[in-house]
């Protein structure tokens, strides 16, 4: 396991070993974080090996530009722009997806309901909207929705309901802490151990940042740029994330026949684009070590076919 400050890298050892195939070989760490996968992959490439680094995050940015390292780059980016960002074929792609300890950490981002500061919640505060704007603006409909779809909260409605009535008699949420607590208003019953405004402040993350629609369009961009045998990591923390993973993996993986082919009767396989090769857990000793490893999940596929 790799510290930067508080921040401890997920599966580290077990995504770079996942990902590593030639170590003369062009990688692309597609959410460089703090730094941890990235700076264990260039310890094993060789001179002729190189990485490429996308964050959306300028202080994760401002952190990768202390790397001296000519085999490596950084590209104050998101990945759903990993297209654009490659410069040629991979022969590895490691996608860690979601919300990093830095992030979570630091008040004055917004993302934590522990911790009191400015409802912001964006990853890159040099564009977009916060959350609290978009909060300020919203209908009841509308954030019951972004509240059930992507926190699976069953009490997105009444939650909803309460921050409109808190706008029109108090005026706009500004705080997290100030939302946190008028979820748990509304949250009368709770999973053990977790906080009521914890599916509440992850759908908003969620939505704000537009992590699953920005997660497909990566997946998809990661045909187009990984070479033939070209490997795919991708580290999720949440089973919607893993859902679109791992759909997209089995989607990928299956032999399908061409009957637009006037031949099609006599093809017996098609190539596929991708293989499965793997699904994976953090150990135990790394859950004791990082709690917040043990949501967690890892895939892997290898790229089966020159795309197109």
């Amino acid at each position: 396991m790799q510290t930067t400050g508080q921040h401890i890298t997920v599966m580290l050892d077990e995504a770079v070993d996942a990902l590593l195939g030639s170590p003369d070989g062009h990688y692309m760490d597609a959410t460089y974080g703090r730094g941890g996968h990235s700076r264990l992959l260039l310890s094993r490439l060789s001179s002729h090996g190189r990485l490429t680094a996308l964050d959306k995050d300028l202080e994760a940015v401002e952190a990768a530009q202390t790397v001296q390292d000519p085999r490596f780059k950084i590209v104050h980016q998101g990945f759903a722009h990993l297209q654009e960002a490659s410069a040629g074929k991979l022969d590895g792609l490691l996608l860690d997806v979601g919300v990093s300890s830095p992030q979570i950490d630091d008040a004055q981002r917004g993302f934590s309901f522990r911790r009191d500061g400015p409802l912001d919640m964006r990853m890159d505060t040099s564009r977009g909207q916060s959350a609290a704007q978009w909060l300020a603006i919203a209908s009841a409909d509308a954030m019951a929705k972004v509240i059930r779809d992507y926190g699976e909260e069953r009490f997105a409605a009444p939650i909803a309901k309460a921050i409109v009535a808190h706008r029109e008699q108090h005026g706009p949420l500004q705080r997290t802490l100030e939302l946190a607590k008028l979820v748990a208003s509304v949250v009368k019953t709770r999973e053990q151990g977790q906080d009521p405004a914890t599916r509440t402040f992850q759908a908003l993350r969620i939505f704000i940042n537009a992590e699953l629609e920005e997660l497909e369009q990566a997946l998809q961009a990661s045909l187009q740029v990984l070479k033939p045998g070209g490997r795919l990591v991708v580290i999720s923390f949440h089973s919607l994330e893993d859902r679109i993973v791992k759909q997209f993996i089995a989607k990928n993986s299956r032999e399908e026949v061409d009957r637009r082919s006037p031949a099609w009767m006599l093809q017996t396989t098609a190539q596929m684009r991708l293989q499965a090769v793997s699904r994976s857990k953090p150990s135990q000793a790394e859950v004791s070590l990082n709690p917040r490893a043990r949501s967690a999940t890892m895939r892997v596929a290898l790229r089966t076919e020159v795309a197109t």
